[in-house]
């Protein structure tokens, strides 16, 4: 975790070079530049400082070239401006912020693209088999191989065997027959 006098030293260093390239520096080939991030050593030595230039290589090329020529002027202003005992040298590093959005939505739009397709072939498919795959209890199928294997048909399954069912019978004693003594001894 960077020290917050650190991180409040280089939020001053970025406004202060975003101040100098817009006021300061008139050199013709300084293009539109955007300080994107300013990072600091722990010990306040070394500042580097991302930047993107708006146009195309040319422009980038000619920007680089103009911000090295004003790094000692705006190493001296910053150094004045912010009262450190040493004036951090400033290196410029062209961000790869743009390059790397353009990567991503072209990643974005292909996958899109794939989305697309694959929603175009799935409106134009047809069941390999049956629409529905799943059985109905409704629908009355005599090739089912695991209910001709039990040998029983399936009526059976939903209505009770009378045999186990005790309370019809008239008797109030036991349905072994005996008179109700539980000891043989006692009867």
């Amino acid at each position: 975790m960077p020290n917050p006098r650190v991180l409040k030293l280089a939020d001053q260093i970025k406004s202060i070079v975003a101040q100098m390239l817009e006021k300061r520096i008139k050199d013709p080939r300084l293009g539109f530049v955007t300080i994107t991030d300013v990072r600091l050593t722990g010990d306040t030595r070394e500042a580097t400082v991302f930047y993107t230039v708006y146009g195309d290589e040319a422009a980038r090329a000619g920007s680089a070239a103009a911000l090295r020529s004003a790094t000692g002027l705006i190493r001296s202003t910053v150094g004045k401006r912010l009262g450190l005992r040493y004036a951090p040298s400033i290196a410029f590093v062209l961000d790869a912020l743009p390059e790397s959005v353009a990567s991503i939505e072209d990643l974005l739009a292909r996958a899109q693209a794939g989305d697309a397709a694959i929603a175009e072939q799935r409106e134009n498919a047809t069941y390999a088999g049956e629409s529905d795959p799943y059985r109905r209890k409704d629908e009355e199928d005599g090739s089912d191989a695991s209910d001709s294997d039990l040998g029983e048909p399936d009526s059976d399954l939903d209505e009770p065997d009378g045999d186990l069912d005790d309370s019809d019978s008239e008797s109030d004693g036991p349905a072994d027959g005996s008179a109700g003594a539980t000891d043989p001894g006692r009867a």
